[in-house]
């Protein structure tokens, strides 16, 4: 494994979903009004592509939370994948994030 494996990847969020996750112990959502199970995998971000991500999905949603995930914390496969080939490849976490991997949480406004 690369340095990648070790760099915090990603996740913004409505900060009641992330609630609801710490309630059950695992975070299960894809992206904005998908869950992973319709996804198959949960979106995530680098630090550099998180603004984009949040402009693009999350413009009108208010009191969202970025979660920063340990990745060396996962117990399922994280892949670095583009859209379409040539595109940017972002973090993809192809299974539930344990709450425990979430090493911080920050606001975002």
């Amino acid at each position: 494994m690369g340095p990648m494996s070790t760099t915090p990847i990603l996740h913004i969020t409505e900060r009641s979903l992330w609630e609801e996750a710490r309630a059950r112990g695992t975070y299960e959502i894809s992206t904005r009004g998908r869950t992973l199970q319709e996804e198959g995998f949960i979106h995530c971000s680098t630090r550099e592509q998180l603004p984009r991500t949040a402009a693009a999905f999350f413009a009108d949603v208010p009191d969202l939370v970025v979660l920063v995930v340990d990745p060396a914390r996962l117990d399922v496969p994280l892949k670095y994948e583009a859209s379409e080939p040539g595109a940017e490849e972002f973090p993809h976490v192809y299974g539930p994030i344990p709450v425990d991997a979430v090493v911080d949480v920050e606001s975002w406004r």
